[in-house]
């Protein structure tokens, strides 16, 4: 019985194992992709052949790795992005296994990369004298401006993921009374988030200069169609380093579509909305998911420390100890 080649496995593995057997969300779907044109590119580059003339036996351990390592390094991606990415990678090579016996050693050692661990940073996020800076940077006047803006006021009030924007189509807009828009979130979860009232009139402004069908993408690409994810990173790191000639606070701070999604998160929890309902608002599978902006937020902890009985204790009287134990110490 003769095994299949390399390319018509990766094939396989979307047409057959995602979408017809799992039935993957498009997300899904999308991620694995991504993760697997960065690895063919970097491999056509290492290996020096095209991509359809790769076998699975190039694509060992050891290599693999490296890619993991050139991610971090060359792309400067974060621990959890590479994991991503490796997880991409797992899903694969546990269906060649299952299809291929052949490759099962090959497959186990690739299964055997363990996820990098990481610290958990705090979560950045943009105060309201941020947001104000960064929506006031796109130019109204011109057509690109005026979709920036719309997008990062969506993604500032919403806390849409990006994904999530940009799939965003006309029909997903209800304006007028109870304005909201509608989203397919992770797990295949429908989604209404509600819209401020100032936000419903840039959408409505917005809107009139977008053809009326119903399919059509809210935020478009300067060729008409759906604007990718990495457009909008890339339009919002524009912006970013504009308002950091504005705003001082701007230069300690990475913003990316993630930090609109936290700063959304962040105004509605000082806002006091409870945890819960801020969790579903995100799409968030868990209520422990949303307990990270709680340690992000250095004013709350200080009114809670408000709240806290002061302590009794008087300061103690520093008393020197003896020289020579000082001597011997500071050796």
């Amino acid at each position: 019985m003769n095994t299949l080649e390399f390319p018509a496995l990766l094939q396989a593995f979307f047409t057959d194992r995602l979408l017809k057997q799992r039935q993957a969300s498009a997300h899904t779907v999308t991620a694995y992709r991504n993760a697997f044109r960065l690895l063919l590119r970097f491999a056509a580059d290492r290996i020096g052949r095209a991509p359809s003339q790769l076998r699975v036996a190039d694509l060992d351990a050891e290599f693999l790795c490296e890619f993991l390592d050139h991610l971090e390094r060359v792309r400067g991606n974060s621990a959890r992005t590479r994991n991503a990415r490796l997880a991409a990678l797992h899903a694969f090579f546990r269906y060649i296994a299952f299809t291929e016996p052949a490759h099962a050693f090959h497959c186990q050692r690739v299964l055997a990369i363990p996820s990098k661990r990481f610290e958990r940073g705090i979560v950045e996020f943009l105060d309201v004298d941020e947001i104000d800076v960064l929506l006031d940077v796109p130019d109204t006047a011109t057509w690109i401006g005026r979709r920036d803006r719309t997008l990062l006021l969506v993604a500032v009030q919403t806390g849409l993921r990006v994904s999530e924007l940009t799939a965003l189509r006309r029909k997903d807009v209800a304006l007028g009374t109870g304005a909201h828009v509608r989203c397919f979130g992770k797990g295949r979860k429908l989604r209404c988030t509600p819209l401020r009232r100032d936000v419903t009139r840039v959408l409505t402004a917005w809107l009139r200069e977008r053809p009326p069908e119903p399919d059509e993408p809210v935020f478009p690409s300067s060729r008409g169609g759906r604007i990718s994810e990495d457009a909008v990173e890339r339009r919002v790191a524009k912006h970013a380093a504009a308002a950091r000639q504005r705003c001082r606070s701007f230069v300690c701070k990475r913003v990316t579509p993630h930090t609109l999604r936290r700063t959304a998160a962040m105004q509605l929890l000082r806002g006091g909305v409870d945890r819960s309902v801020i969790a579903l608002w995100l799409g968030h599978e868990s209520i422990e998911t949303t307990q990270i902006y709680l340690h992000a937020d250095l004013r709350l902890k200080e009114q809670a420390l408000a709240r806290t009985a002061p302590s009794k204790l008087s300061p103690g009287r520093f008393r020197p100890g003896d020289a020579l134990l000082a001597f011997l110490d500071g050796l």
